[in-house]
């Protein structure tokens, strides 16, 4: 399902499609993600916009490198959820505030130790796409 790489160097594309809409491919897998323009902001909100995106990037990197810390560990976090809510700004430039993100552990949290859980903590936290945000974006984290 792997497409041929079209633009040199690059491991993903995106393409608009018009109508604020967008389809990004990921080269090595052919998966195809639609971003579309929120409501309050032209758009259909049809879709994940991109700063649904980041947000939901923001959630997959702390679960995954938690998965990696929990792996380590021996403990399976299948069925872990992080709930997401994207505050943007009032005033302009429009752009993410904050991102508050909620853990719903679905009672592996009851299964493992203080410790434990303070490990998997510190892994979320120290996620690529964390790192990379702008500090002026609040990340709020309710475990």
């Amino acid at each position: 399902m792997a497409q041929t790489n079209n633009i040199t160097g690059a491991s993903m594309q995106v393409h608009y499609l018009g109508d604020l809409r967008t389809e990004a491919t990921h080269y090595d897998s052919g998966i195809k993600i639609i971003t579309d323009a929120p409501k309050d902001n032209q758009g259909k909100g049809e879709a994940f916009s991109p700063t649904d995106l980041l947000c939901t990037s923001l959630a997959s990197c702390k679960l995954t490198i938690m998965g990696i810390k929990a792996r380590s560990m021996n403990i399976d976090l299948k069925g872990l959820t992080v709930g997401i809510q994207k505050i943007m700004t009032i005033e302009p430039p429009r752009k993410i505030a904050e991102i508050v993100l909620t853990f719903d552990w679905k009672g592996i949290d009851k299964k493992i130790t203080t410790e434990q859980m303070d490990s998997l903590k510190r892994s979320a936290l120290a996620c690529p796409v964390a790192l990379s945000l702008d500090a002026s974006v609040k990340k709020t984290l309710h475990w």
